[in-house]
């Protein structure tokens, strides 16, 4: 083989490298960013070592460092948060919780049972991640719901010990400046009962008029 033709030949396998690249940077956008599953590209149930191994091939596919695509850095955060959320416990038995109930939900609307035929075909799987969108959708609904609930009643709460905390330091305030005016309240009353006595004191009994005749 001659160099020009090596060197085309090189050039062709990095053209198809960022070709893959740029199709899985596209693809890992796309993805349903609540199912952490389509992230990755992987089926609910893997085992953590498909998860870690697949995490690993895919980072270093389109690490921002090995590729020139701008948006190479977005597909990388949304994969390493999604196999996070995946090592999560909690998250992944409530992201696999959804997943098994939309199965459920697909299997009871089609009166079908465990046991059909219709559960082993490519068309059951896709409707099967269709239906586990809109039950992520509508968890994701409630749990904000939930939580602008649970922020207005902390809100709420909040408020009423801000207004407790304000209502004891007016109290405060108010004994304290009672306290610091008592000298001189005691002051004034003191004086006034000596101006009254010496008041009292200095008036003049009048005379007795003697009756005429």
């Amino acid at each position: 083989m001659s160099d020009d033709d090596k060197d085309a030949l090189d050039a062709l396998e990095l053209e198809a490298k960022e070709f893959d690249k740029d199709a899985e940077i596209d693809r890992i956008l796309k993805a349903f960013r609540l199912d952490a599953y389509a992230v990755l590209d992987l089926n609910p149930g893997v085992p953590d070592s498909d998860i870690k191994i697949t995490y690993r091939k895919k980072s270093l596919l389109i690490h921002p460092d090995k590729t020139k695509n701008p948006r190479a850095p977005d597909a990388f955060d949304r994969l390493k948060k999604a196999v996070t959320e995946l090592q999560d416990e909690k998250h992944r038995e409530r992201l696999d919780e959804a997943i098994a109930d939309a199965r459920m939900l697909l299997i009871r609307e089609n009166k079908w049972t465990v046991d059909s035929e219709e559960l082993k075909t490519d068309q059951f799987l896709k409707d099967w991640r269709n239906k586990a969108r809109e039950v992520l959708i509508d968890s994701e609904h409630r749990r904000r719901r939930q939580m602008k609930a649970q922020l207005q009643e902390e809100g709420r709460e909040q408020r009423k010990q801000d207004e407790e905390i304000e209502e004891r330091k007016r109290k405060r305030d108010h004994e304290k400046d009672w306290e610091q005016t008592r000298d001189e309240r005691i002051s004034s009353w003191r004086t006034f009962q000596k101006g009254g006595k010496s008041e009292e004191g200095g008036k003049k009994k009048k005379k007795k008029l003697k009756p005429i005749g």
